[in-house]
């Protein structure tokens, strides 16, 4: 960057820094005190001094001097206090950073984050950006020397995956030499000095890739002094509009059913034999629904703006006692209506004799059962009067209601689905954290004493979340984490210091961080939203230019701050679509998928293409490396720049786990043999998974100071 850049830059900051504190409406210049200094009257020589005038016409005098409140110009690069992120080569780590280490890297640098272990920062105050870019598709075998990228992209996901096999112990950055780089990738020698091997969150033990755009948008939550201990209640998102959905709209899937763990009924097995020779278990019932069109209402018996689409909404909560080792069995079962009528609150006294009351959670004793004769046999009957085709049963975790009950029923509504886990499954949220949450609500305050649990609170409490989800819509609540939106942390507790904000910010003065969200998609229905600024994009090219705008800001300043904002989140998705791993199916999607100019591009036939012919992965690696280049040339100085994949290869995890997912889906049907399963799951399988998952989750990254 040219000098008069530089000096631009210092402009832009003061810019920045006072539309920040605007656009909070919760900072105001402090006032001099006693400890801070007296007052002077400026002589009227210098009344016209830019550095010592003031509104009042006074100056501040500490320690026998006028203090100066003109702000610092931006370090130059030979400067000694430039900014600075570096690694030492005599450093030890002990494993790959991770995603959240570069989210951290952020919150120090910008807020009230930890300080980096893996890192040493210089002169944290004279930082004036921040740019984040998640670039999903980019692997660290494409920076090795000679890559032959026509081939590159023909190996099956199998294949792929052992060529990013690497030593659990390569957790070193890799230094960046422009001449051993493939020719695409040379320019990020340029920019960057190393190449860091990131790990990308998820769960082994369960072989779970979990969402790095969610970890890295997501601060951990942290323990204000004023604030209360416990769940913070969620708020709409600024500009948030409620979108009132049927509640049919949340009835499980069979395949979610099945994943779950809930009883099979026959109208989710496919028409045939075997739905025709299936039989209940010893001691279970179906409810009568021979198919699942059996539940649909005709539009014309629907009121309008009916959310419950005319089906009867019934609440079901069930508490039991432990009649063996791990055996619980259905001591008390309480039925609640849509309008919050009790329909049913039965005790149920079990075949077996109870070895353990378990009082503190169930509120079940001994002298409550003693006088009751209802069985299970009598409820079971009960409740296949109630349970009609149009019924839909609503609860939490109820697959474990509905094994207590004996009893399955098709049409369920589930809330430990619906609201799911932050770090998704096999974990669920408890129905306690979900009232807290998002009723601000506290319920099982019995829990634990002898009181225990009460069954018919919890069956409302599950009514009244599904009818605020229904109210809200689909995309409220479910993607909630247990920490902090990052735009929100910045802009609650951003940092600015006497380098930029002047003597009144000396050792640091929570002010807020502006900040920009570009990314692909519809940003207003995700943590994008809490940005300063949300820039939708429809290409790459575009988020190169929001990129551009969101860090120079407006003209006007009417959307992006003059000066543009602090801190920048972007994300690229060209390469995602280009290597195959962007699809429709990808949880972590923003967008709906990748367009039609992508997703339908024929595969690439490499013998078809002469040696000089680049490949499309070749092409668009090198519109990325450009892209980069422009990015960081427009960057005022004394910006950090990050780029990350996010994650690895993760198709060959897909498949291997829609392959359990279709496996248990068999398996757990009754009626099924081994030999006869379209799919076998056995320790090869499982092992390839656990691999698969390990090569998901190494992902990449880089970073530097402009």
């Amino acid at each position: 960057m040219t000098t008069t850049e530089g000096q631009d830059s210092a402009t832009t900051t003061a810019t920045a820094t006072s539309s920040t504190s605007t656009a909070q409406s919760t900072v105001s210049p402090r006032a001099p005190s006693e400890s801070s200094g007296s007052l002077k009257r400026s002589s009227t020589h210098d009344a016209d001094d830019d550095e010592n005038k003031d509104d009042s016409g006074w100056q501040t005098i500490q320690n026998g001097r006028p203090v100066k409140k003109k702000q610092k110009k931006t370090p130059g690069e030979n400067s000694g206090r430039y900014p600075g992120i570096t690694f030492s080569e005599q450093a030890r780590l002990q494993s790959k950073i991770n995603v959240s280490s570069l989210r951290d890297l952020v919150l120090y640098i910008f807020a009230d984050g930890p300080s980096p272990q893996w890192v040493s920062v210089r002169h944290r105050p004279e930082f004036r950006k921040i740019v984040t870019i998640m670039i999903p598709g980019l692997e660290e075998a494409m920076f090795k020397p000679d890559v032959d990228f026509a081939a590159y992209s023909k190996l099956a996901p199998d294949q792929a995956a052992d060529r990013l096999d690497t030593s659990p112990d390569d957790y070193y950055p890799r230094l960046l030499k422009k001449d051993a780089l493939p020719r695409p990738l040379q320019p990020f020698a340029d920019i960057f000095i190393h190449l860091w091997p990131v790990r990308a969150p998820g769960d082994d033990k369960n072989f779970r890739l979990h969402s790095p755009v969610q970890t890295m948008l997501t601060a951990p939550a942290t323990k204000l002094k004023e604030e209360k201990r416990g769940v913070k209640a969620v708020t709409d998102p600024s500009g948030w509009k409620d979108e009132r959905t049927r509640i049919t709209e949340f009835l499980a899937t069979p395949d979610e059913l099945m994943e779950n763990g809930f009883p099979m009924h026959p109208a989710l097995l496919p028409k045939g034999e075997r739905r025709e020779k299936y039989k209940n278990p010893e001691g279970w019932v179906s409810t009568s629904v021979e198919n699942l069109e059996d539940g649909d209402v005709p539009e014309a018996d629907i009121q309008q703006g009916s959310i419950t689409a005319g089906r009867e909404i019934l609440a079901v909560d069930c508490e039991m006692c432990m009649t063996g080792e791990k055996e619980f069995s259905l001591t008390r079962i309480s039925l609640v209506s849509w309008g919050g009528e009790v329909v049913m609150d039965e005790l149920v006294k079990p075949d077996k004799p109870i070895t353990d009351y378990v009082t503190r959670f169930s509120g079940i004793t001994k002298e409550m059962l003693d006088p009751v004769t209802t069985t299970l046999k009598d409820i079971q009957a009960r409740l296949l009067d109630i349970l009609h085709p149009h019924a839909i049963l609503v609860g939490h975790s109820l697959d474990s209601d509905l094994k207590a009950m004996k009893l399955a029923h098709p049409f369920i509504v589930d809330t430990s689905i619906i609201f799911p886990h932050p770090r998704g499954p096999p974990l669920k949220s408890s129905l306690k954290y979900l009232a807290q949450k998002f009723l601000a609500r506290e319920i099982q305050k019995g829990s634990g004493t002898l009181s225990g649990h009460d069954s018919i609170e919890d069956a409302k409490t599950c009514l009244d979340l599904m009818k605020k989800k229904c109210e809200k819509g689909k995309a409220w609540g479910s993607g909630e984490n247990q920490g902090e939106n990052i735009f929100k942390r910045l802009a609650r507790a951003g940092t600015v210091y006497r380098a930029t904000a002047g003597p009144a910010a000396t050792g640091g003065l929570s002010t807020g961080k502006t900040s920009a969200a570009v990314d692909w998609g519809d940003l207003t229905r995700n943590a994008c939203n809490a940005a300063t600024v949300a820039i939708t994009c429809k290409s790459d090219a575009d988020v190169e230019a929001g990129i551009i705008r969101a860090v120079q800001g407006d003209p006007d300043g009417l959307e992006v701050p003059g000066g543009g904002v602090d801190f920048v989140w972007a994300r690229m998705r060209e390469l995602e679509a280009v290597q195959g791993w962007w699809t429709r199916k990808n949880p972590d999607d923003i967008a709906t998928g990748p367009p039609d100019f992508l997703s339908s591009k024929p595969a690439e036939d490499s013998d078809s293409l002469d040696s000089t012919t680049p490949s499309a992965l070749e092409t668009c690696l090198a519109t990325i490396s450009q892209r980069l280049e422009r990015i960081y040339d427009a960057l005022p100085l004394c910006t950090a720049l990050i780029v990350l994949s996010g994650s690895g290869d993760p198709r060959e995890m897909s498949r291997l786990q829609a392959m359990q997912t279709q496996f248990k889906k068999e398996f757990n049907t009754p009626g099924s043999k081994w030999d006869e399963l379209s799919v076998q799951w056995t320790d090869t399988e499982d092992k390839a998974l656990r691999k698969a998952v390990r090569i998901a989750r190494c992902g990449l990254g880089f970073m530097t100071v402009k």
